[in-house]
């Protein structure tokens, strides 16, 4: 795989940054159609060669490595009148530069090969990190997301410079490469502006919750977003807090990591999900879908020793990788499409790799192998291997990013090989965000540069993790079993295998108000308060009550109350509701999925109805399989929600517009399980004449519904 790869790329691309794999050609900057921000990983630099050059050596391809690292030397130029990104050109160029030299010093030092480097790619990291300094040029120390490699930010010539906004993730994911740099070429000046940029991030958290936004204004220092998580625009921050102090040994970064670990598992985390938060109200739960970038953070948890959480999140992705063949940029909560590309990012498979490292558990092996098994089923094409321009239909993109090369045969090779089979020892490594090794004997064999000019309280609540590097071969020997039962929870998540099932809610504590933030369910557990069941009862000929459809109830809304049923338009009600006059004083019909229970009902209360049937999307589900839940809220607050909600799985849910087409006059009553006509006196109907008419309720104390 790896081969084919790589050696389509230097075929059919080289010296060019990218390899358009559909096309058979080199992707050269100007000389294809403008993808805008995307472009600004390509510098005119022969990316993918240097993204590639320790990953040959890890895959112990080290004839390879050496021709390439002289193609490198020879040709690659990083002056360039070109505008980059500051972060995509620190992470893939700096940091491939930086890990080839690493590499290509130890095989010199043994006597074998490289015995004519000197240090020629130290000394091109080197002219490089001069040339991104420049972005460092602001009163706050927060770099420019973009600098000309030949001119610099602000020199007319530039192109650049009016930026005043970047991602914090942008911002906080410099550190290992500028200290690795500043550690191996004595130039202090690298290592200190990218700890001055880690400063203003640390200051500038929310001091309630200890989170941070996505977006800073890199003059004023002020948030211009607030949302908070751990995926797109935050991710590498959190990593390299934890992998700074690992490399440089500096407790500074591992107090921080911990004060926002600890934040992130108060509010974030909600296992297996990993939702974004509002940063000043963390309660609040600001979108529905998780990004694919997430997928790190298993991996990240596994280096912090914190295996549970690790272990429920990866099962989940992994879930939803069965479900959609791979992990789409963006899904619901449901699990559904949000954004159906796949950019072949390898996030996912560095958290097997960690998960299978710190457990031994050959569980994580078969997922390796269906990882590979589907690059090489849906996204192996002649000339490389192409993204997935949308997982839902299969189609092709004509892309292979240099993280494809630089990352995912590097943990992917390494989930597969035994330590011994490798040619360096690669504990001595960390990875960086882009999987480039850098040394850990960096903090013991090379001075250090002053330290940040922060202090950090001291934790309130610590554990055995609190200020330790956990090795996984003491913590968690080969034990399969421990992780199994943590899976086993997770197993149908998605509903792909068998019945899906309830997740007990997860309730988050705010002065003294517990909020429900949990909106998929997962699995029920003896602790969980017991569902009532309720009944959808068709009472009309030819039915006569013989036809019950098992139904279940919402934590929120009100009792059920009476009239026409009219099918909402958008089905799903997850965007602008086509139908209001229809829908206005009636009761809606919606299908699940795409969006939150609590924002399709806000939608259609909003349109005028007053009432809603929910019927599940998942085919094939059914009350008799699938046990019963309460439809949960979105995390916000849910007293606005007054009209009455039901919810009926796929099959109870075709049986009843079934019998709509049907029989257009379907009296029906929807009233609690023990309710149903044969145990108690009859009770008020519903009648349903094509839009499912109703009667006034003679008795209001004679509920036909209960919800809460």
């Amino acid at each position: 795989m790896f081969d084919h790869a790589y050696g389509s790329y230097m075929k059919y691309a080289y010296p060019a940054d990218e390899l358009m794999p559909l096309s058979c050609r080199g992707r050269v900057r100007g000389q294809e159609p403008n993808r805008g921000d995307i472009d600004d990983s390509l510098g005119k630099f022969s990316l993918t060669l240097i993204d590639t050059l320790d990953t040959l050596v890890v895959l112990n391809k080290l004839d390879e490595f050496e021709d390439a690292v002289r193609k490198a030397v020879s040709d690659v130029r990083l002056d360039n009148d070109v505008v980059v990104s500051v972060f995509e050109t620190n992470i893939r160029v700096l940091g491939g530069l930086l890990g080839a030299h690493v590499m290509a010093d130890l095989l010199r030092q043994r006597g074998e090969r490289m015995q004519w480097y000197r240090d020629e790619l130290l000394h091109m990291a080197k002219e490089l990190g001069h040339r991104l300094l420049p972005a460092f040029n602001t009163t706050s120390g927060l770099p420019y997301p973009k600098v000309n490699l030949r001119y610099g930010v602000l020199n007319p010539l530039s192109r650049t410079g009016t930026e005043s906004d970047t991602c914090t993730a942008c911002a906080g994911t410099m550190i290992l490469e500028f200290a690795a740099l500043s550690r191996l070429s004595g130039e202090t000046v690298f290592e200190a502006n990218a700890r001055k940029a880690l400063d203003v991030l640390w200051e500038r958290r929310q001091r309630g919750s200890d989170l941070v936004g996505t977006v800073i204004n890199i003059h004023n220092e002020e948030w211009v977003r607030r949302d908070s998580g751990v995926g797109a625009g935050i991710d590498s921050y959190y990593e390299y807090l934890m992998k700074a102090y690992i490399l440089l040994g500096d407790n500074v970064f591992l107090d921080r990591f911990n004060i926002h670990y600890s934040a992130i598992m108060k509010y974030i985390s909600q296992p297996p999900l990993l939702l974004n938060v509002h940063m000043h109200n963390p309660t609040v739960s600001v979108r529905s879908w998780m990004d694919s970038l997430l997928a790190f953070f298993p991996g990240l948890q596994v280096l912090r020793g914190d295996l549970k959480p690790a272990i429920e999140t990866h099962e989940m992705l992994y879930q939803v990788t069965k479900q959609h063949k791979f992990l789409p940029e963006a899904f619901t909560t449901e699990f559904r499409v949000h954004w159906g590309q796949h950019l072949l990012r390898p996030e996912f498979a560095e958290s097997t790799y960690y998960l299978y490292k710190a457990t031994g558990d050959p569980y994580y092996l078969r997922v390796g192998q269906s990882i590979v098994e589907k690059l090489n089923a849906y996204a192996r094409v002649p000339c490389g291997f192409a993204a997935v321009q949308d997982v839902r239909t299969g189609t092709h993109e004509d892309r292979m990013d240099s993280f494809f090369l630089a990352e995912m045969f590097k943990y992917l090779y390494l989930l597969f090989s035994e330590k011994s089979e490798l040619p360096i020892d690669i504990d001595d490594y960390i990875f960086t965000t882009e999987a480039h090794l850098l040394p850990v004997s960096l903090s013991t064999t090379k001075p250090p540069c002053q330290v940040n000019n922060t202090t950090v309280p001291v934790s309130q609540e610590e554990d055995l993790f609190t200020h330790s590097c956990p090795s996984m071969e003491t913590l968690f020997p080969n034990n399969p079993s421990f992780a199994k039962t943590i899976r086993d929870s997770y197993k149908y998540l998605t509903g792909v295998g068998r019945a899906f099932h309830p997740l007990p809610v997860r309730c988050v504590q705010s002065q003294a108000v517990y909020r429900v933030k949990l909106v998929a369910e997962v699995n029920q557990t003896p602790e969980e308060e017991e569902v009532a069941p309720h009944v959808v009862q068709l009472i009309s000929p030819p039915f006569l009550g013989r036809t019950v459809l098992t139904a279940g109830p919402a934590k929120f809304g009100m009792d059920l109350t009476k009239q026409d049923i009219v099918k909402a338009s958008p089905y799903t009600a997850c965007g602008p509701i086509d139908n209001a006059a229809q829908l206005n004083g009636h009761i809606a019909l919606a299908l699940r999925g795409d969006c939150m229970f609590a924002a399709k009902a806000r939608r259609l209360q909003e349109a005028g109805a007053i009432g809603i049937i929910f019927i599940d999307h998942r085919e094939g589900s059914n009350s008799v399989e699938t046990p019963l839940f309460q439809m949960v809220g979105d995390g916000d607050s849910t007293e606005d929600l007054s009209l009455p909600l039901v919810f009926l799985f796929s099959r109870e849910g075709a049986m009843l517009t079934a019998a709509l087409e049907e029989h257009h006059n379907v009296d029906v009553l929807l009233l609690p399980k023990e309710r149903q006509l044969g145990h108690v006196q009859k009770l008020p109907s519903l009648n349903c004449n094509a839009d499912f008419k109703t009667r006034r309720r003679q008795d209001i104390s004679a509920l036909l519904f209960h919800l809460i």
